[in-house]
This record gives C-alpha cells, structure tokens and sequence, in this order.
C-alpha cells in the first residue's frame, strides 16, 4: 500500500470525530460522555528478550482498557511497528462499541508491540510473546480482560499467552482459565469456525446489504485491500456467492486481472512468502495509486486503519465500503464518501463476526461444552443477521448514515448500563 506524503489523521482522531458525531446527534448524557471519551487504564510495559544470537532486545507493549461496563474487556493483541498508546487507545474505544453493539457481555481493549514480526525467528517471537504476557501480569485475566489475535498475531501466539498465563497460577485453577485468550488452536480449547469468522462477517454484511436491495452477490465485482486472514475468508465466501475479485493490493503489491483472480490460487503462493502477494503470474500490477479507484460494485479495506482519507475517497467509484479493518475510512474521507452517496457497513459491525466468535470460544471453554463447525457458524450467522437487521432498522427510521445508526445503538446501550447501576461511589 503507498503510503501518502501528507500526515494522515491519527486513528483516536478519527474515533473520537466519530464519537462526538454520535453523541452530539444522541444528545448523550454529559456525564456518561465524559466517562466514554476516556480510557480506564493504558498500560504500557518494556521488558528484554534474549535474541537467538545471544543479545538482548528491550520490547514496548501496550495494552488499553477502554471501558467495561457491559462486562470484561475483550480486544485484540497486534504486533505491528504502527502500535503505538495512540492507536490502542483508538482500538480499545471503537472494540466498546463493537462488543456493545453486537449484545455481547464485554467491553472494550486493545494492545499489542511494537515490532515487526517478520523480522523475527519463530523461537524469538515465543519468547517475546511468552514475556508480554509476563510483564502485563494480572492486568488480564479470563473474567477481566480477555485478549484475541489481530495483525501478525494468530492461534499459535494465544497458545503461547494462555500457557505462560497458566503456568503463573496455582495448578488446580489452570483448566478453569483456559478462557484467558480466544481464538487458540483447536486441541488447547478453540473455536471450530474462529479463523474464518471475521472474514464471513464482512462477506456476510455484503450479502445482506444486496438482498436489503433486491440484489445478490452473482455477478458483482470486489476488490480487497489486504489479504490476511480477513481478506482471504472474505474473498472466499464473496467467490462462492457467485461475486469476483478484481484486484489485491498488500504492503508488496497491487494485483489486478479484469476476469477474476482465483483466491485459492493467491493464497498457496502467498501463505509461503509471509503472506506476501507480489509475483503472483496469474494478474497483472498495477500502481497502487490506481487501486482504489477502480471500476467495481465493493471495495473491502482489509489493511490497517485511515487508509481511505480525503485525497483516496474522491477516486472512489464503488457504490459500497464494507469495513473489513478497524477504522480504515477516516472522518475526512467519509464526508467525501457520503456526499457522493457511497454506503459504508461500518466496522464495528462489518467486522465483528471475530469478537462473536470469540464470545462462542470463550462460553465454550467457561462452560466445558465443544462446539462443532456447523453449531458455531449457524448461531454466528444468526446473530449477525439480527443486528444487521437492527441498524438497518435505525438507518431507515433516522435516515441516517449506517456508521451514525451503529454508533447509535451501541452507545445507547452502555449509556442506559450506567443510568441503571449509577456511579460509584
């Protein structure tokens, strides 16, 4: 992805525009709207690792509770050299209204460290997971804050977390926490279904946008910024719905082919260069200045956050956004967006399928039940249809834009838990 020569706009800019949008339009109670412009706690920590040549590097990790009063903080882990307290306060923030939104019992985290993994043995990202994990200490816990896979991590780093945590405890409490990470390997506790969740989420939102319409996906064109683990399961739903993917674009490359490229195909060559698209035969290269202006019905930004700001929203000519990433429109770039009539599924919904199925993942493993791939991805699909069908609701009783109506119903809800339980003291 080119990264633009202007100062792009931070992502808690971005957040809190979006928050002080909503809670004007809500008339938000004052009180409740100083405590949600706030996180609870930022924790930053520094720890060392030993490196495989024997040297010793000194790592920053970070980890934002935003709010909890829906219930436990639940937000992803990233490893990424854009984390910084900035951007966790950011993901902590929009994670509340995501948690919130779908009705789930969580509130908002988020975290991470500054690294870039790739540059990393296998054995030195052990190490460097396994002491974050040290270093953030009771700061998680199975019924306080509960951590997932994001960028650059995955079930093997929750497997990592949830055995150093358990190693700290006493032995006869270890199989009642299993439930202090989601998204871990099937045989230490996972979710059938959790890897692909979030990316079924965004097609999802897709599928029940068009029918919303009269339309399905037969027939309609996409293309994908970033192809992770979100971009790849998107994009193989969105094929097996009839729908084709014009274009790929990654930190490495911008990929194109007017008749459809095969995601199959993109993923074996990708998954072995870590995860990398570039040199794929079978599409051409394109600028990547090009990308998103290209002819389409949907663009998924599957990437990092503000990457769709003022100067990339006025290329657009896709008709619909569908947020796959955490804050990839910033509050520039959606002005643009919806003066020029471009629907946009937010993230807290678009993407929320993986924090859905973490809340599976973490009932299961609290409750002692396994869960087969069709049980969770039904009760999955079923609970993302009903808050499609809420928000579509706001959307058209309010006529208002689909990330106003979200925000809407998600800070309504925190706001009536604090009317009812009052503040302490």
């Amino acid at each position: 992805m080119k990264k633009e020569k202007t100062k792009k706009q931070s992502m808690h800019t971005t957040v809190m525009s979006q928050f002080n949008k909503t809670a004007d339009r809500m008339e938000l109670n004052t009180n409740i709207r100083k405590i949600l412009s706030i996180s609870n706690s930022e924790i930053i920590v520094h720890f060392p690792v030993k490196m495989d040549d024997g040297s010793i590097e000194v790592f920053t990790g970070y980890r934002v509770q935003h709010n909890n009063a829906l219930g436990p903080y639940k937000g992803g882990l990233r490893y990424h050299d854009t984390v910084d307290i900035d951007a966790a306060r950011a993901l902590a923030m929009w994670m509340t209204w995501k948690t919130s939104l779908a009705g789930l019992p969580f509130g908002g985290a988020k975290g991470g460290i500054e690294i870039d993994p790739r540059t990393y043995s296998i054995g030195e990202l052990e190490r460097i997971t396994r002491r974050f994990t040290y270093a953030l200490g009771e700061n998680i816990g199975p019924e306080h804050d509960i951590p997932a896979p994001d960028i650059n991590t995955n079930a093997q780093t929750m497997a990592w977390i949830a055995d150093t945590y358990m190693s700290t405890i006493p032995t006869a409490e270890r199989s009642h926490n299993r439930h202090i990470v989601t998204g871990k390997p099937l045989g230490v506790g996972g979710l059938e279904g959790r890897d692909r969740a979030t990316g079924f989420g965004v097609f999802l939102s897709a599928k029940l946008y068009l029918e919303s319409k009269g339309e399905t996906l037969e027939g309609k064109t996409f293309i994908v910024q970033g192809f992770g683990n979100v971009g790849y399961w998107a994009s193989h739903f969105m094929l097996k719905e009839g729908a084709s993917l014009l274009a790929v674009q990654d930190a490495h490359a911008t990929l194109c082919k007017k008749d459809g490229i095969d995601v199959e195909g993109l993923a074996a060559h990708s998954n072995p260069r870590k995860g990398s698209i570039a040199d794929y035969p079978d599409a051409v290269s394109i600028p990547p200045e090009d990308f998103f202006g290209l002819e389409c019905d949907m663009i998924i930004p599957a990437a990092l956050g503000n990457q769709i700001t003022a100067t990339v929203a006025e290329k657009i000519k896709a008709p619909l956004v569908l947020e796959g990433a955490n804050g990839p429109t910033d509050s520039e770039g959606e002005t643009i967006l919806l003066r020029n009539n471009v629907t946009i599924i937010p993230d807290i919904f678009c993407n929320s399928g993986g924090v859905i199925s973490s809340y599976f993942e973490w009932l299961q493993n609290r409750n002692g039940e396994l869960w087969d791939l069709e049980e969770s991805m039904s009760k999955l699909e079923k609970k993302l249809s009903e808050n499609f069908r809420r928000i579509q609701r706001e959307v058209e009783e309010k006529n208002i834009d689909w990330r106003t109506a979200a925000y809407m119903l998600a800070i309504s809800r925190i706001e009536t838990a604090y009317q009812q339980r009052g503040i302490f003291p």
